[in-house]
């Protein structure tokens, strides 16, 4: 038996099954081996690595991804540990996030279908740079470090598209540093609505993320989050209604950013 859960939170006990990528998880995540099923096509060619593949390509790349399934709260990385694989996510959401030592967190970024998380470390071969959890029940699909780095020095398409993916992920950074360092608690809290406006329709509201999972995007406090919700809604900017968010001025709350 092999445990590589050596942390706290992390509910998944491994076995090795002999097979060289295989492993059966006992716990509340799955890894399913043979594979429940496979990758869906549309969803590999929507994925900006595999861009611009033609079909029998990306049937290739099908046969080499591995389904994993996560109930919500459940840790998919730990900081710190070794790399396996690339993640994709098919369904539910996944937080990207660092930890301090005094145990403050900072979500990085939040993953939803379609996304991938976990390239750095398969490409520099370190350790994963972040933690990350499901925020709820969510099925991940793998691509092995190894079949990911065969495919990226035999196919100039998918090198094209890496880097590419990468500019995209530092730009990513260097505008999360930039709001950290330069823009106010009200300014952050309402481009975290921007940047999940279909999830506030009139109609629905914004229920998924909560105010403390808003605090740990924005940098900030749960406190200042629930005062910068308020100063947006005495802006006309947003509507708070029964624990939902709407956006009642796209515009306004785009000024107030």
């Amino acid at each position: 038996m092999a445990d590589k859960s050596p942390r706290k939170n992390f509910a998944a006990t491994l076995y090795h099954t002999g097979h060289p990528k295989a492993l059966l998880v006992v716990g509340s995540s799955t890894l399913c081996y043979p594979a429940c099923m496979s990758i869906p096509l549309e969803l590999l060619r929507g994925t900006p690595y595999f861009a611009g593949l033609p079909e029998a390509e990306l049937r290739d790349i099908q046969k080499l991804v591995d389904e994993r399934a996560f109930e919500r709260g459940e840790m998919v990385l730990l900081e710190g540990e070794p790399s396996e694989a690339i993640y994709f996510v098919k369904s539910g959401r996944v937080k990207v996030f660092k930890t301090s030592p005094e145990g403050k967190e900072q979500v990085l970024r939040i993953m939803k279908p379609g996304e991938s998380f976990n390239e750095v470390p398969v490409f520099d071969g370190g350790p994963n740079p972040a933690s990350a959890e499901t925020l709820d029940p969510s099925v991940l699909f793998l691509l092995y470090a190894d079949d990911m780095q065969r495919l990226i020095v035999n196919n100039p398409t998918i090198s094209r598209n890496v880097i590419h993916v990468l500019a995209s992920r530092l730009r990513h950074l260097v505008g999360l540093v930039e709001d950290l360092s330069f823009r106010h608690v009200t300014g952050r809290v309402a481009k975290i609505l921007l940047e999940h406006a279909h999830e506030a329709s009139t109609s629905e509201g914004f229920r998924q993320l909560t105010q403390q999972q808003m605090a740990t995007m924005a940098g900030t406090a749960r406190e200042m989050v629930g005062r910068a919700l308020k100063e947006l809604e005495q802006a006309g900017a947003i509507r708070m209604e029964r624990g939902k968010i709407v956006i009642v001025s796209r515009e306004k709350l785009e000024q107030l950013s």
